[in-house]
């Protein structure tokens, strides 16, 4: 029975502790700002052409093309599906019987910790070998968000990779990534990364191995975040020469409508601090700056602004402390074609050769 004062209880209030932005990767730091300076900017190469087809299947094709400067012409191709997760079966055992030949000792499913989709099937089988019993055991993960990318380029590099998420607790993840040259039977390099992140925290960790050297090291990173600040760092280690080859730390900061980091790379001889600000809804501004603390020198500076000229197209303009200015402009002519025009221009030589006018041209479908 309820308390005839139950009424003039408060209710518990409901607080969430959840920050209001992701905290990046260490090499996201300052983001926001990075690709306003280095994206959609179309002066990189003579013409572009991106093709993005969406199979029924959900398989997801991209095929890439691109004319540089001086004459050479690239190209890729990529195909990236993500398996729809697959629900879990009961646990159950059952006594040795014959089945198709063969002896099932035990099977069952369990699922792993959270996500509930995620499970691991483990099996013991065994074999009629005359009068023995050969037994085999094997561990399959069916399946925790797998997403498989195979790309092909020109440069007759085969490129795969496959992703599992939420593996074995929500936020975890695992890349296998193989980069292979068929013409080149030792060029073969393998990779390994591992991620976490929680809404406080993000650390990931690259493993690399190269045939053709047979070096592997290792790079390790994370950052922490709290009510918009950041602190992060990341080392390096070569496994043949046992020793750290190279460390960097972090710090940032994230506003709804601004960001700012300052990071040291390269133990500690490179600085680069970033600044990114939205103004209103149709503009953007963001600046970079460098340091080469060995050589005591300034090493860049950068300033870049954006603005949304409707909701179809945009303009923008970077410059940089060389005096190389660049101008964008972006439009998409109809739902699947985007067309991008790009302009690049040395303001100290105006009345020379060297600039460079670049398009872009995107369908998707």
């Amino acid at each position: 029975m309820s308390s005839p004062f139950s009424s003039d209880i408060p209710k518990p209030v409901q607080v969430n502790l959840a920050p209001a932005f992701p905290v990046p990767a260490f090499g996201d730091l300052g983001k926001a700002a990075n690709d306003l300076i280095n994206k959609d900017f179309y002066h990189t190469s003579q013409a572009t052409l991106d093709v993005k087809l969406k199979a029924p299947n959900g398989t997801a094709v991209t095929v890439k093309g691109k004319q540089g400067f001086d004459g050479v012409t690239t190209g890729s191709i990529e195909g990236k599906h993500t398996l729809k997760p697959q629900g879990t079966k009961k646990s159950r055992s059952s006594s040795p019987k014959a089945q198709n030949g063969f002896i099932k000792l035990l099977s069952f499913m369990t699922p792993l910790p959270a996500p509930q989709r995620t499970s691991l099937y483990l099996y013991i089988m065994g074999f009629p070998n005359g009068t023995d019993l050969q037994e085999k055991v094997g561990l399959t993960l069916r399946h925790a968000g797998v997403t498989i990318t195979q790309a092909w380029t020109t440069a007759s590099l085969l490129d795969t990779k496959v992703e599992l998420n939420d593996v074995l607790a929500p936020g975890a993840k695992i890349d296998l990534h193989n980069l292979w040259n068929p013409s080149k039977a030792s060029s073969a390099a393998q990779k390994i990364n591992f991620a976490f992140k929680n809404p406080n925290v993000h650390s990931r960790a690259f493993v690399n191995y190269a045939q053709s050297s047979g070096n592997i090291d290792a790079i390790v990173d994370v950052v922490a975040g709290n009510e918009g600040f950041l602190v992060g760092g990341e080392a390096a280690y070569d496994v043949s020469k046992a020793a750290i080859t190279r460390y960097g730390i972090g710090l940032g900061y994230v506003a709804p409508t601004y960001s700012a980091s300052i990071t040291s790379a390269q133990n500690l001889n490179i600085i680069a601090a970033t600044f990114y600000q939205k103004v209103n809804s149709a503009v953007e501004v963001g600046a970079k700056a460098g340091y080469d603390v060995q050589a005591q020198k300034a090493s860049g500076l950068e300033l870049a602004s954006k603005y949304k000229l409707d909701p179809l197209s945009f303009a923008k303009a970077k410059i940089n402390d060389r005096g190389i200015a660049a101008l964008a402009y972006s439009t998409k002519l109809n739902a699947g074609t985007t067309l991008g025009l790009g302009l690049s221009l040395d303001t100290q030589k105006l009345n020379e050769a060297g600039h460079k006018i670049g398009t872009s041209l995107t369908f998707e479908g």
